[in-house]
């Protein structure tokens, strides 16, 4: 792990390999970690670059407002990369979109797994979710909340947790629960990610869904896959909404020849 200081306090990132940057950004409940099995195969046509946003794994809550876009920002001027693949997971994706559109000449090329959409109309079921999520957080149980999310993004909406392989679960408690102890903070001083006109979107865009994650997740990604001009969309069919830690041969196996066709 290394270590980019900054006026708000720090971020932890690691680099592998060497050839094109390619910038991995983790999803809401998990850390950088959560591509330690995609990482050595990607790594032998890239440098992989990959790191924890603020109040997840080893970056702390920072010292003041901040922005995820601008993070990112920071770190590839650190790095002196001037044009860089993404690939983001979940909220990651998000802060991936947000940042395309607001430096597209840094972009080469955009790649989205089970990205959510501002604003999207949300199913009962993710309802519930957000209420058990939050009434566990502010009883201060944060071993129910922790349960929960495991539920809804590694279990899945249709199948049973014999169907789940048990040491993921156990790899994604500990930075899932640093987390949500620092969801209030991060939430309170993050400026959020703005913007979602991906129809302007000109980077080459490949959109990934698990067929096992909820519904609306689903229908969101159909929905980029749309509206992105040129987008090209996978399915992962033993995934739910965690593709890089349950199917990383066939996320691997989709993203090489894509980064491939981007130089």
């Amino acid at each position: 792990m290394i270590t980019f200081i900054d006026e708000l306090g720090h971020l932890s990132y690691s680099v592998t390999g060497d050839g094109p940057p390619l910038v991995l950004v983790h999803a809401g409940v998990a850390d950088q970690h959560m591509w330690d099995a995609v990482v050595p195969d990607l790594a032998q046509r890239h440098q992989v670059i990959r790191y924890d946003l603020r109040g997840f794994g080893k970056s702390p809550v920072p010292a003041g407002e901040f922005s995820e876009t601008d993070d990112l920002l920071r770190l590839l001027d650190h790095l002196g990369h001037e044009r860089v693949h993404l690939v983001g997971a979940s909220w990651g994706g998000r802060v991936c979109v947000g940042f395309t559109l607001a430096h597209p000449e840094r972009v080469r090329s955009l790649a989205l797994l089970a990205a959510p959409w501002p604003g999207y109309d949300w199913s009962a079921e993710m309802i519930a979710y957000d209420e058990a999520e939050t009434a566990a957080l502010a009883a201060g149980d944060l071993d129910t909340a922790v349960a929960v999310n495991l539920d809804m993004w590694l279990r899945g909406s249709t199948r049973s947790w014999a169907e789940v392989d048990p040491e993921l679960a156990e790899r994604l408690r500990k930075p899932m629960r640093t987390a949500l102890a620092n969801q209030d903070a991060v939430g309170e001083l993050s400026q959020g990610v703005t913007g979602n006109e991906v129809a302007t979107i000109t980077a080459p865009t490949l959109i990934g869904i698990g067929l096992r994650d909820n519904a609306d997740f689903q229908a969101i990604a159909h929905r980029y896959a749309r509206e992105i001009p040129g987008a090209g969309l996978v399915e992962f069919p033993d995934a739910a909404h965690l593709i890089a830690l349950e199917s990383p041969a066939e996320l691997t196996a989709a993203l090489r020849p894509f980064l491939d066709e981007q130089g």
